[in-house]
């Protein structure tokens, strides 16, 4: 089993900055892909980024390229995603997800977050 737990989100200005945090627990963290989805409300949940366990492979979806960045550190067993220049469009729970195999479909997910709002104003 893996927990993970986001912190992070908030109120900011179009234009600003916020960074996520998902801190995972559980021994079976190790090895998993770790990524980024988020939800606005009525919609499905869509892929935002991904990382492999050693941070070599990333992936982004194109929304956000160019402006949101995922790492992760595994001695703190702590995935980030640092977004910059937001747009009210970013509006949306942001859940933390954890996968044995890497896919952008929330089915590929193994292991969610309980997600976290960020709020982008005009």
């Amino acid at each position: 089993q893996v927990q993970l737990v986001e912190s992070g989100g908030g109120l900011v200005q179009a234009g600003g900055s916020l960074r996520l945090s998902c801190a995972a627990s559980g021994r079976t963290y190790s090895g998993y892909f770790m990524g980024w989805f988020r939800q606005a409300p009525g919609k499905e949940r869509e892929f935002v980024a991904a990382i492999s366990w050693s941070g070599g492979r990333l992936r982004y979806a194109d929304s956000v390229k160019g402006r949101f960045t995922i790492s992760r550190d595994n001695a703190k067993n702590t995935v980030f995603l640092q977004m910059n220049s937001l747009k009210p469009e970013d509006t949306d729970v942001y859940y933390c997800a954890a996968q044995v195999v890497p896919g952008t479909t929330p089915t590929s997910v193994d292991y969610w977050g309980q997600g976290t709002q960020v709020t982008v104003s005009s």
